[in-house]
């Protein structure tokens, strides 16, 4: 598809999900020689696996996939099957008698929504590599299957969200390009308008937004919400860049999620964006930071306008 992440040659996306269960899981391959990888986390209640592999004091340089899940903490069983897939294609750090594929991964909750008892496994993660190429479905699909937005009025009273994509491209051939799976607290806003396009709900339906919805609520008990939202993603370039600069990347590109969703990075989300360089061109690291606010924002909105009604929870094109 165009504007998608896929753009950058050797990265390729593969999801799968239960739309009866509501949840599902996206990984993004990097191709036999892997990529370089740094991330950021900013929110406070994030599930994560192997980040600690990505500081740039640390040995390993290249990652050879991301994993986005739903699931809360049981999703990271999915990377198990990611790693099993490259294992029998020899995909992986060559140890003598096997390869061992890293694959960083973060994941979101949707247990609320639909069947908390199916949660993305070993199996769907394989599943999920088989299905990987260079088109990217955008909405209910993957780790956005169960992504919703704007929980403070409950579950009830949400947007549904879903998974989005989006790339630029520059006349010197630099590519910049993002994938989102949103799950936030807050609400997601029209940055031209300013208007909320997905977020809390009132009793007609109405959309309010988390500002009008603390106004109402003498006392708001964020124990109910600790760790049951964040927004994952991945921001990736053709563009030659260590860990140390990739790290600056991903921490830049999370200014893109405080453009479109309002609030962002609280005690209640678990935001974690990663950073990939697949290619040796030379780049502008400011450049790129830059670019890769503006792709993750794209496909912030992007991911909300795919997103389709699920049960009660009505989306954007609703």
């Amino acid at each position: 598809m165009p504007n998608s992440i896929t753009d950058i040659p050797g990265i390729t996306v593969g999801s799968q999900e239960d739309l009866n269960a509501l949840t599902g899981c996206t990984v993004i391959l990097t191709g036999d020689k892997g990529a370089t990888c740094g991330v950021d986390v900013r929110g406070s209640g994030p599930g994560t696996r192997e980040t600690d592999l990505l500081s740039p004091i640390n040995m390993i340089e290249k990652v050879h996939g991301i994993l986005l899940t739903g699931g809360s903490a049981y999703g990271l069983e999915a990377a198990g099957g990611i790693m099993q897939f490259l294992e029998e294609k020899g995909i992986g750090y060559n140890v003598g008698p096997t390869v061992v594929p890293i694959i960083p991964g973060a994941v979101l909750f949707d247990l609320a929504i639909g069947d908390h008892t199916k949660r993305p496994d070993k199996q769907m993660g394989y599943l999920a590599c088989q299905a990987a190429g260079i088109d990217v479905k955008e909405g209910n699909y993957g780790a956005g299957a169960g992504a919703t937005v704007g929980k403070i009025n409950g579950k009830d009273k949400c947007t549904k969200s879903g998974l989005g994509t989006y790339s630029i491209k520059l006349d010197n051939g630099v590519i910049v390009g993002a994938i989102v799976a949103v799950n936030a607290f807050g609400d997601v806003f029209n940055t031209q308008n300013g208007k909320i396009i997905a977020g809390v709900r009132d009793d007609s339906g109405k959309i309010i937004g988390t500002e009008e919805a603390y106004k109402k609520m003498a006392n708001v008990d964020f124990s109910n919400y600790i760790g049951t939202n964040t927004t994952i993603g991945v921001v990736a370039s053709n563009a030659s860049f260590n860990k140390s600069n990739l790290t600056k990347i991903a921490q830049m590109a999370h200014n893109g999620l405080a453009r479109v969703i309002n609030p962002i990075h609280t005690m209640c989300d678990g935001d974690t964006i990663f950073a990939l360089s697949k290619g040796d061109l030379q780049a502008d690291i400011n450049v790129v930071g830059y670019l890769a606010q503006e792709a993750l924002k794209q496909a912030v909105l992007r991911a909300v306008q795919a997103a389709e009604t699920i049960k009660d929870c009505r989306s954007y094109k609703d």
